[in-house]
């Protein structure tokens, strides 16, 4: 129960500063000076932190049905109700009303009024409003805890059962990840239009999770999933624009013979390893397994995700690897990434950074591994850094990196 305990002891600790510098702090920053539109799956703190952290003035929450019903009814009573003295108005869930957006777009340009508007998917507001969504609110991401969240992370918990907060709080983290798992395909794929064939994509998700870690190949995924490749396409743009999925594009490098020999899918990983575990029915996490392996590459990748969207400025995550199987898992601009589960590294898990080097020169060629302590390791004249994952973490969230 080290976990368990040492997030117990989080509220009274480094969480406040902790969730402040990770998450809270950009957010805020441009909500200081403009209007905000906040994505992020369900349950990974949106509310919680509109109640904590953002002062409102006036706060509509469009899960209370009184408050939607009202609100679709009349659509200008946001306009109406506004006070000379509001200055920030939040619209929590707005994807569910999006006629009320232009509303909010009159309010900002008239009264110079401020919006936080919350969701959990952009696909409705980017068709309806793409204006809105062009600059006239900057958009930020939240996602589950990322470990400069959580003091004294096991490793091990965190790679089974992922980081969502509810899970991370709770002690029966398994019971909590179903009850996720069925509201997303009851409550998130029939908001998105998809409710006609909610089987088929429940095939496909579980399919889709299978693939977590893996370079996708749509026209596979479709037959494993008995679903048109096409609409296995449009399934992967739900999981993106609901956040609940990433797809990592292959990195472009060198000269036109290596951009051929280069792959051109993209790397897939969900949004949390516990969700993907659950609709997968994975209850262990045997070191030394594929699994194992997949989970590990996979909790760096959202630590980098998170950074990225945070505080990366618009730096994109690639992954590179060539059509004889040479890999790097993840490369951030001009730093390269290979994740490997082993305690004492080789300079034959540097191999992939070494080809990369010839191609695409690094500022840093990293190693991410379970060693215990850092090191160097020269391969054919090009120095990689062994980093222990919580150095690296550490230096990522740092912002040493």
């Amino acid at each position: 129960m080290k976990f368990r305990n040492s997030v117990a002891q989080i509220h009274t600790t480094g969480y406040d500063r902790g969730m402040y510098l990770v998450r809270k702090a950009p957010i805020l920053r441009d909500l200081a000076h403009r209007s905000v539109l906040l994505l992020g799956p369900r349950r990974v703190g949106k509310s919680a932190f509109i109640r904590n952290e953002v002062h409102a003035d006036r706060v509509y929450d469009l899960l209370h049905a009184d408050v939607f019903q009202r609100l679709a009814a009349r659509p200008s009573l946001l306009r109406e109700e506004l006070q000379p003295s509001d200055r920030v108005i939040v619209v929590d869930e707005v994807q569910k009303l999006p006629a009320l957006l232009d509303e909010v777009h009159a309010c900002i340009e008239e009264r110079g009024v401020r919006f936080l508007l919350t969701g959990s998917s952009a696909r409705k507001l980017r068709r309806s409003h793409p204006s809105l969504m062009a600059g006239r609110a900057k958009s930020r991401t939240l996602g589950p805890f990322v470990s400069a969240e959580v003091p004294d992370l096991d490793l091990e918990r965190a790679l089974l059962y992922g980081m969502l907060p509810p899970v991370v709080l709770s002690d029966d983290p398994w019971d909590e990840l179903g009850t996720y798992a069925g509201q997303y395909l009851q409550e998130e794929i029939r908001a998105e239009a998809l409710a006609r064939n909610v089987e088929a994509f429940s095939r496909f998700l579980h399919t889709a999770a299978l693939t977590n870690a893996t370079v996708v190949s749509f026209e596979s995924v479709a037959r494993d999933a008995q679903v048109p490749a096409r609409t296995v396409r449009e399934y992967y743009q739900v999981l993106s624009d609901t956040l609940v999925g990433h797809l990592v594009p292959p990195l472009a490098v060198g000269s036109e013979r290596a951009v051929r020999k280069a792959i051109s899918r993209s790397k897939f990983y969900l949004f949390d390893l516990g969700v993907t575990h659950r609709i997968l029915g994975r209850r262990s996490l045997p070191p030394g397994s594929d699994e194992y392996g997949r989970a590990f590459e996979t909790f760096v990748a959202l630590e980098l995700l998170a950074w990225s969207a945070y505080h990366g400025q618009g730096q994109e995550l690639r992954f590179y690897r060539t059509r004889e199987g040479v890999e790097v898992d993840l490369v951030l601009e001009d730093v390269g990434v290979e994740v490997k589960t082993a305690t004492l590294a080789t300079e034959h898990d540097a191999r992939g950074l070494v080809v990369l080097e010839e191609v695409f020169p690094m500022r840093r060629r990293l190693l991410v591994t379970r060693d215990a302590s850092p090191r160097r390791l020269h391969v054919r004249g090009v120095e990689v850094e062994v980093l222990p994952w919580r150095e690296f973490l550490g230096q990522l969230w740092n912002g040493d990196l």
